[in-house]
């Protein structure tokens, strides 16, 4: 079985994105059991993967390294 690793950035990143879309989706509405909740989740989840939406990667490893620079010591040689 083939897993998709992301080319840049994380699958930890992936999972957060897809994560925070589906507690958009469906728990912003008041949910009256765990079945409907399965339910909600599963048909919110095939309707992603039907969609097969690209992550777009927008913070660049330079980016990191200009906003990020107390993370990144230099080293002299």
């Amino acid at each position: 079985m083939d897993h998709f690793t992301p080319q840049h950035g994380s699958w930890l990143n992936i999972a957060e994105i897809e994560l925070a879309v589906l507690s958009n989706m469906c728990l912003t509405q008041l949910i009256p059991d765990k079945d409907h909740l399965r339910r909600e989740i599963e048909a919110n989840v095939n309707a992603r993967n039907a969609k097969a939406a690209p992550v777009n990667w927008r913070f660049t490893s330079q980016d990191a390294r200009r906003k990020l620079a107390r993370l990144y010591p230099r080293f002299s040689n």
